[in-house]
């Protein structure tokens, strides 16, 4: 039969594999606070509403499905989803944050993590993550359910596949 304490203990303290002493990020190497630090939910959030916006209005002038209603809703669903993928794409890959990103404050670099004592190698910090790295990142982005599931460092797992993070800049 099952006891209390089996059925509770994931009440209590840290997340798996997370230890109380240390930082968000700090397995991967990145600062606590500050430049470079992992990026807070609201921020990520707010840049994903700009982007999002973004697709509509340009899905909306391009490839308009009504001519009735509110602007934002007139284009197609599909084509939203690909305008979005393609900004994703071609924004993370090559300068490591999309519109959104960059209005407030956070980028997408890849994050490898490290043992105690050592170092991030410098040019990880400050290079976009590849276009690689983007084809995976947005294409789990796509399917919605893997950006909601996160790690013990707050890293979504479409992060955690490709290897990347969302700090603040």
């Amino acid at each position: 039969m099952a006891d209390r304490r089996d059925v509770s203990s994931w009440l209590e303290g840290e997340p798996a594999g997370r230890d109380p002493a240390d930082a968000r990020g700090h397995r991967l190497g990145l600062s606590e606070a500050g430049p470079g630090s992992l990026a807070r939910l609201g921020r990520r959030v707010g840049a994903l509403l700009v982007d999002w916006f973004a697709c509509l209005a340009i899905s909306a002038a391009f490839f308009p499905v009504t001519s009735d209603g509110f602007y934002l809703t007139r284009g197609s669903s599909l084509a939203t989803l690909g305008v979005f993928a393609l900004e994703n794409v071609l924004l993370v890959g090559s300068i490591g944050n999309t519109l959104g990103h960059r209005l407030f404050g956070l980028r997408v670099r890849r994050v490898f993590p490290t043992t105690t004592g050592e170092n991030a190698d410098p040019v990880w910090e400050t290079a976009a993550p590849g276009f690689l790295s983007a084809v995976v990142r947005t294409l789990l982005l796509c399917l919605v359910i893997p950006a909601v599931i996160w790690d013990a460092d707050g890293r979504g797992l479409h992060d955690r596949v490709a290897g990347t993070a969302i700090v603040r800049r």
